[in-house]
């Protein structure tokens, strides 16, 4: 679990939002606000990271996530607690609880690319977890709409510290560092109604 801390930063900090919904991608140099799930009052999945897992590993046998393991946050201030699953050693995925409910605020796979032989399989595998993802909130998607789902969100996102795209009530989050790390991110919003 060398990679572990590299990734979870990776993975929770890179997830940082602009102001609005549907933001353009956000160039390198530009400010970081807050990420979403980090704000008072950010939505919450109807579920504990438990129930995600049981029921995600029962529709994805071929990409199962391990169980979250807590990380060690005695110095962050944010009130969420942070998990993390290890699938290889240059793939993970992460989370942020509500402290108290355990409800999730955040899912993340997150790659980190290693040059070698063996890269273009590890991004094989990463796109098959983030697709599953992706698939497990759109549950209606075929593998073959999932990928072209994702393909179109992480080229959307290339190259990009943070991109967001909103559908409905999900928010679909690509955070780009090239050789350091990709990550993909779907949260929940809070939908309002319009007013007259």
């Amino acid at each position: 679990m060398n990679n572990l801390p590299v990734a979870l930063l990776l993975g929770l900090a890179l997830t940082f939002p602009a102001w609005a919904d549907d933001a353009a991608a956000l160039e390198r140099s530009d400010h970081q606000p807050a990420a979403h799930y980090l704000l008072a009052g950010a939505p919450t999945f109807d579920m504990t990271v438990a129930q995600f897992r049981e029921k995600y590993n029962a529709a994805n046998p071929n990409a199962l996530l391990q169980e979250y393991r807590a990380i060690d946050s005695r110095g962050d201030k944010s009130n969420l607690t942070r998990a993390a699953s290890k699938i290889s050693e240059t793939l993970y995925a992460s989370t942020a609880l509500e402290q108290g409910t355990g409800k999730i605020k955040t899912l993340q796979i997150t790659w980190l690319p290693v040059p070698g032989p063996d890269m273009k399989a590890a991004q094989a595998r990463a796109m098959d977890y983030m697709t599953a993802l992706l698939r497990f909130f759109i549950p209606g998607l075929s593998p073959e709409e999932g990928r072209k789902k994702l393909d179109s969100l992480l080229s959307a996102g290339k190259g990009a510290r943070y991109f967001a795209r909103t559908e409905g009530a999900l928010r679909f989050v690509v955070a780009d560092n090239g050789d350091k790390g990709l990550t993909f991110a779907v949260e929940p919003i809070k939908l309002a109604l319009a007013t007259p």
